[in-house]
């Protein structure tokens, strides 16, 4: 643990400075070895005693909690911003599924500082952007332009120029054809970021 402390001194110190009675040291170990998520409270305290911020502990943010966390922000204040019920928004941080509106996807990558691919990523829309890729690659690029520019609401030229070349590199490759499919979208993504300047 940081700091030069042990989990049981970390326990102690959430104990009675933060008041969350029930943490242990096995639990701080659990968290320590991500055997056990902490709560976002339980991330704001176990922060405050390592005396760093919570987006330090969680590395590179991959769920909604994760990116609401990372930003310091409340639960009740992202559901407000967006416009959803905090029970509602609640239960989507729980499930990792989102289920708000494009209205309320733009307002949510607007409060947590979202770039499109971590919003597709939280909003539960990658596997659906690696399937139209995957098609999109292996048979006619032009049928998947549409489909694309809907699910991301990207321009669609700049999406024919991404497919098209993404189609030649996947269709030049004799060989490491199926590594090519397996970082499917950190290709796109790249050529997304290069092709958008």
């Amino acid at each position: 643990m940081a700091l030069g402390m042990g989990p049981e001194h970390v326990a102690y110190g959430m104990r009675t400075s933060y008041g969350l009675p029930y943490v242990t040291p096995d639990m701080v170990n659990a968290w320590e070895h991500g055997m056990l998520a902490p709560t976002s409270l339980e991330l704001t305290a176990l922060a405050g005693m390592l005396w760093c911020s919570p987006d330090e502990l969680i590395g590179t943010p991959r769920t909604l909690r994760e990116h609401r966390a990372a930003r310091g922000l409340a639960a009740e204040d992202v559901a407000h911003a967006v416009g959803i019920d905090l029970s509602l928004y609640l239960r989507m941080e729980e499930t990792d599924e989102w289920r708000g509106t494009d209205r309320q996807s733009a307002a949510l990558a607007d409060v947590l500082d979202l770039a499109l691919p971590d919003l597709v990523a939280v909003t539960g829309r990658e596997p659906k952007l690696v399937e139209l890729l995957h098609n999109a690659v292996t048979t006619r690029w032009q049928a998947y332009v549409r489909p694309t520019a809907k699910l991301l609401l990207l321009d669609k030229r700049l999406l024919q120029d991404v497919l098209q070349e993404m189609h030649t590199d996947y269709q030049d490759r004799t060989t490491a054809g199926r590594e090519y499919l397996d970082r499917i979208v950190d290709h796109f993504w790249t050529l997304v970021q290069r092709t958008s300047y």
